[in-house]
């Protein structure tokens, strides 16, 4: 089964995120773009920083480029559009501004090469992509720009596509090993619907919930560096701790480090996307009986391959393919560079 296969009619809205800088997050979308041209699937595109460009800014090495077809919708800033040689027709001019201006929704007329620039919040990125699906777009892809992997929020997205590849490490067990925790993070299990209704009462507060579901909560604006005020608000009685925000390592150790109610309780975080333990960490706290749930589970509709780095080193394909599909088999994995 093909890539588009995978996500044509099953969502609506799906974005793509990047284990790493040149980990293949845009081949993977001009993958999707070119198959979805094929099976004739009106695609709506857009991005949460810039893509399309040639060269990276950042690195100034080469990028590939995003080359949209006849009817199209996309979600991008005038400043972009003026860098691409796609002819398109402005459908409406929104208030959303970034530093390439105010972003516009359009309607590809001839096909041609993009730059990409989209919306910077969540909120805005609903919006827009609702906008792209009512001026015809079947399918709305959202390119997440380096460190933007909150683009997965399921509250954003429908389902998420993986990019992973040979740009994390030299070693090919690594980088499987790091993309099966990541892919573990995002997929973690919804906590109860009944604890998940009082959480959403208080959703912006770190809170502890006692046996009794009464809910406690700490006076704090961020869980940063804030692990050992929120132990000293659990008890013997503490069942569950929210954490709204980002949820570190330093939280997390200082707060086991700080109760000996640790492992009476389930922490819950609203989604995957806000958790930054590295594989070490979370196998250690695993170890010590920590669980960790979330509101919303974000769901990955497929991983996608990069055995090449722009270091100019590679990975047998078929080795480095036959690896992940060893070791995830609940997601379907892809070599886009097939």
């Amino acid at each position: 089964m093909e890539l588009i296969d995978n996500i044509n009619q099953k969502y609506k809205i799906v974005s793509i995120i990047g284990m790493a800088k040149n980990a293949g997050k845009t081949v993977t979308l001009n993958k999707i773009i070119e198959d979805a041209y094929y099976e004739d699937i009106n695609l709506g595109i857009t991005s949460t920083g810039r893509d399309g460009e040639r060269e990276d800014v950042v690195t100034s090495t080469e990028k590939p480029a995003i080359y949209v077809y006849e009817e199209s919708i996309i979600a991008t800033t005038t400043g972009s559009i003026e860098q691409g040689d796609a002819t398109v027709e402005i459908l409406e001019v929104t208030n959303y501004r970034s530093s390439m201006g105010n972003i516009v929704l359009a309607r590809v007329v001839y096909g041609g090469y993009i730059e990409i620039a989209g919306a910077q919040t969540a909120n805005e990125m609903k919006v827009l992509s609702q906008k792209m699906l009512n001026y015809g777009a079947e399918l709305v892809l959202i390119d997440g720009s380096i460190n933007r992997i909150a683009v997965a929020d399921p509250t954003v997205t429908e389902a998420t596509i993986l990019a992973t590849g040979a740009v994390l490490s030299r070693n090919m067990d690594k980088v499987i090993k790091e993309t099966l925790h990541q892919k573990t993070i995002l997929s973690l299990d919804e906590v109860g619907i009944d604890i998940k209704k009082i959480i959403e009462k208080n959703i912006d507060k770190i809170s502890v919930i006692d046996k009794e579901k009464r809910v406690k909560s700490v006076d704090l604006k961020t869980s940063l560096n804030s692990g050992k005020i929120i132990a000293d608000n659990i008890d013997e009685d503490s069942r569950y701790v929210y954490i709204p925000g980002c949820f570190v390592t330093k939280t997390l150790k200082d707060l086991t480090e700080s109760t000996k109610y640790y492992k009476n309780i389930k922490i819950i975080v609203r989604d995957g996307t806000k958790i930054f333990i590295s594989p070490i960490d979370w196998f250690k706290f695993k170890k010590k009986g920590i669980e960790i749930n979330v509101l919303n589970r974000v769901n990955i509709a497929a991983i996608t391959l990069n055995p090449y780095s722009p270091s100019g080193y590679y990975f047998d394909r078929d080795n480095f393919k036959d690896k992940m599909d060893k070791y995830i088999k609940d997601v379907p994995v892809y070599d886009v560079m097939m």
